[in-house]
């Protein structure tokens, strides 16, 4: 998906939503377990009823991963699915980093065999960890610039020689490496005014904003340190939505929780998106 396309899908379905997609077997409501395929039906039954409100949907690799051959297949069949639901854009939540042939294989991987639209990265390993996956059309490299978790401060606040965070000499270098059109950048939710000075940074590029929700973060803080005329963020909720009820509420209050973003998304957007 192109940034002209996002930006295009943003504006029609007034949304920033992006669904985490991130299950967990022993979360799902029982009469999904009972089914041959627990996790790949929860995610289909998530999809269906979200999808109205989404632009996006993350899937985080580890969830799969950890299933094995079968959990690569739920991770296909999800894909799939979600693709056949009209324009999203699907992001691989792997955050791979590495270098040469290896990174040029997780971006075959990624990009040519599951066809997802975008995958985070870890810059540490520098530029070439990252270029493998940049001049491929509509497809993004989303490069962790601050996170959410409290072990952030263990390396991403480090002060550099001129006193500045670590974090904000990697996001400035890395810009470097790509156009706004191929490359965005991860920041958490918890840290809104860390998110106004990323803005300030890179105040063209896109940014994927996990940790609202469960994880503490403000919707209406992030909207305003980061919104821009373009939309500009990906806001993402996983387990605020995926286990938003129990038992058989469950789905009808993932819809509701989806809706309820969204519906929040466009109030705020409203008289910014030009």
């Amino acid at each position: 998906m192109t940034r002209a396309e996002l930006v295009a899908l943003i504006r029609r379905k007034r949304s920033l939503l992006c669904v985490g997609l991130d299950t967990e077997e022993h979360l799902v409501p029982e009469h999904f377990r009972a089914e041959s395929h627990p996790v790949r039906a929860f995610n289909e039954a998530i999809v269906e009823v979200t999808h109205p409100f989404a632009v996006a949907y993350k899937l985080n690799l580890a969830f799969y991963e950890a299933l094995g051959d079968q959990g690569w297949l739920d991770l296909e069949a999800t894909i799939s699915l979600i693709r056949s639901k009209g324009d999203h854009f699907i992001i691989a939540d792997a955050k791979r980093g590495d270098i040469g042939n290896t990174a040029r294989k997780y971006a075959e991987a990624f990009f040519d065999r599951l066809d997802v639209d975008a995958i985070t990265l870890s810059p540490y390993m520098g530029r070439d960890s990252i270029s493998p996956f940049l001049g491929r059309s509509g497809k993004w490299a989303i490069v962790l610039g601050v996170t959410s978790n409290t072990g952030a401060e263990d390396v991403q606040f480090i002060p550099t020689e001129d006193g500045r965070p670590l974090y904000e000499t990697v996001i400035r270098r890395t810009a470097s490496w790509g156009d706004p059109g191929a490359l965005m950048f991860v920041v958490g939710a918890t840290r809104p005014q860390v998110l106004a000075e990323v803005r300030a940074l890179v105040p063209d590029h896109f940014l994927l904003v996990p940790g609202v929700g469960a994880q503490g973060g403000d919707l209406e803080s992030v909207m305003r340190s980061g919104l821009t005329a373009n939309g500009g963020l990906l806001i993402n909720s996983s387990r605020g939505i995926l286990y938003a009820g129990s038992g058989q509420d469950a789905i009808p209050a993932a819809r509701a929780a989806a809706q309820a973003l969204q519906s929040q998304m466009a109030r705020a957007m409203s008289g910014v998106l030009v």
